[in-house]
Parts: structure tokens; C-alpha cells; sequence
């Protein structure tokens, strides 16, 4: 069997996507635990935020952001997060992010600032459990984001992988 791209059925060529939510949290300057065995630690507390997208929207009702900051100028985030929609369900969102780009780029985001989001890479892969029946299918998804950091948190673009 051929594992050439070009000969693969049409399904597995190409990775489909929709729309799930825009996430926006708000995230106050991080707690620097600084230099330990496994690398540079940095946690930013998640106070909360708003998603919105067609099938679900709501608040961030809080949460946490482990990042380990590494020295090929990339910081893995490694975040858990609480989402309430608005009539009331909750959704436990955890994801992995990988935000790296050129040095004087990632010390601009050390700062505060907000350079171009084109600058630097930011993505994400979150996965969703709830015991809320109307949103059951969240739990059978795989999704991914991108991202963008703004002074007081990031702003993620999230799609639903079909």
C-alpha cells in the first residue's frame, strides 16, 4: 500500500474544520516561580473571561495557565479552565499550547505588549468534558486554536476538527 499523499482518499488528504468559539480570558501579570529543575515556571491565574460561538456561549468562571518558559525561545502553556454557558452548564476546558516565535517577539508578550499575533505562533489543542446532556457532543470532539496575546490575557480562535 502506497502511503503517498497524493493517493490517499480525498478524507484523509486534508484536515476540515469549523467554527466552535471565540475565547477571551482575562489573566492579571503571572506569578514568576522562576528557575526550577524542569525549567522556567510562570502560572497566571485565569479570573475570567466570555466565549462565544454558535452552538454554545458563556463566561470563564476561572482557571489556571502553567507555562514553562524553555530556551528555544517557546513557552508551553499547560492550562485548565472552567466555562459556564449561558443557561448554566458547565464545560471543564483543558489544552496544551506551544507559543514561540523570534526572541525580540517573545519579549515584547514578557512585557505586555501585543505584536502582530502573524509574528509569532500560538496553538492550541483543547479538549471538553461535561455531564450537561445538551452539550454532550463536546465530549466527542477534537479541536485546535489559534491565539493571540493581549496585555490583560489571550484571545483564542477555536475550531471544531470534523
Amino acid at each position: 500500500m502506497s502511503t503517498s499523499l497524493n493517493r490517499l482518499p480525498e478524507s484523509l488528504r486534508n484536515v476540515t474544520t469549523r467554527p466552535l468559539f471565540v475565547l477571551r480570558e482575562v489573566v492579571p501579570p503571572l506569578l514568576v516561580v522562576g528557575d526550577t529543575p524542569n525549567g522556567f515556571r510562570r502560572i497566571g491565574v485565569v479570573q475570567g473571561g466570555s466565549f462565544e460561538g454558535e452552538r454554545l456561549s458563556g463566561e470563564v468562571v476561572s482557571g489556571n495557565d502553567w507555562q514553562t518558559v524553555r530556551k528555544d525561545s517557546c513557552t508551553k502553556l499547560d492550562v485548565r479552565l472552567i466555562l459556564r454557558t449561558t443557561d448554566s452548564a458547565l464545560i471543564v476546558m483543558t489544552y496544551t499550547v506551544l507559543r514561540a516565535g523570534p526572541p525580540e517577539v517573545m519579549e515584547k508578550l514578557d512585557r505586555g505588549e501585543a505584536p502582530d499575533p502573524s509574528s509569532y505562533y500560538f496553538r492550541m489543542s483543547p479538549m471538553f468534558e461535561t455531564s450537561a446532556k445538551k452539550y454532550d457532543w463536546i465530549n466527542r470532539i477534537i479541536s485546535v486554536g489559534v491565539g493571540n496575546r493581549l496585555a490583560d490575557g489571550p484571545v483564542y480562535s477555536i475550531f471544531e476538527v470534523l
